[in-house]
């Protein structure tokens, strides 16, 4: 294989693998963002569910308060009853504790709504909590395994920068420079594999001259469509380089 050809070839697998790490840099960020949003969401039901229990309990202490003032009011006109010397005032005072009856009854419905309210909120808040208590654990092991990753990308792309440095060395200066012009142009991907007589990349049929040249391996050749250099790989040695590893 053309010495340089074969540099490219290993530059290519380096800068791939800086471009992955480099992603990783990227999106891990964003992924952090998305379990703090998560996080934040469990909480905000949390703080929800107590301010609804909250409500649902002064408003039961107002009811409580208003039951207790009718019902002293109500044993009052009860006193007074007792007292009257007429039938117009007793008919009066009759009505004065039917209606405050009325009041303690609507009131006490109020209060056995709420009472039922408060069920429901409380198994929501238990439910709420049991969510919050679940996602910060989990979150807690995935920003470990995030951070660790991005320990590793950083590792990653110190120890490929100084395996490219000295590789692209070796690389003659006209190739290199062909190498990294192409690879701007094309999302960092300059080298391809030419198979079943197409770019691998850009899938553009190749010409038949031009396909037995590249399977000899033996000088730089472009793709005529998307400029990347291309090199062969012979069908079972492309076999072996897939296979898995036991």
């Amino acid at each position: 294989m053309h010495p340089d050809l074969e540099r490219l070839i290993q530059l290519q697998a380096l800068d791939s693998r800086v471009a992955e790490a480099r992603r990783l840099q990227t999106t891990i960020p964003e992924t952090q963002r998305a379990l703090d949003d998560r996080l934040e969401g469990a909480r905000g039901a949390v703080a929800a569910a107590k301010e609804r229990q909250a409500a649902n309990n002064t408003s039961r202490r107002d009811l409580e308060k208003d039951i207790a003032a009718i019902q002293t009011r109500l044993s009052r006109y009860k006193d007074q009853l007792m007292e009257v010397k007429t039938n117009r005032e007793y008919h009066a005072m009759q009505h004065e504790i039917e209606t405050a009856q009325g009041e303690v009854r609507r009131l006490e419905d109020s209060m056995l709504e709420l009472m039922v309210a408060n069920d429901d909120i409380t198994a929501t808040l238990k439910s709420a909590e049991g969510t919050l208590k679940s996602a910060e654990q989990q979150i807690a092991r995935d920003r470990i395994d995030l951070d660790s990753q991005l320990e590793g990308a950083a590792a990653s792309i110190e120890q490929l920068t100084r395996e490219r440095s000295a590789l692209a060395a070796g690389v003659s200066a006209p190739t290199l420079a062909l190498y990294e012009q192409v690879a701007r142009g094309r999302r960092g991907v300059a080298v391809a594999i030419a198979r079943d007589e197409r770019c691998s990349e850009c899938h553009v049929r190749l010409r038949p001259q031009v396909y037995q040249h590249i399977r000899q391996n033996n000088s730089i050749i472009q793709c005529d469509s998307c400029q990347r250099v291309l090199y062969f790989i012979p069908p079972k040695a492309e076999e072996t380089a897939a296979a898995p590893t036991a």
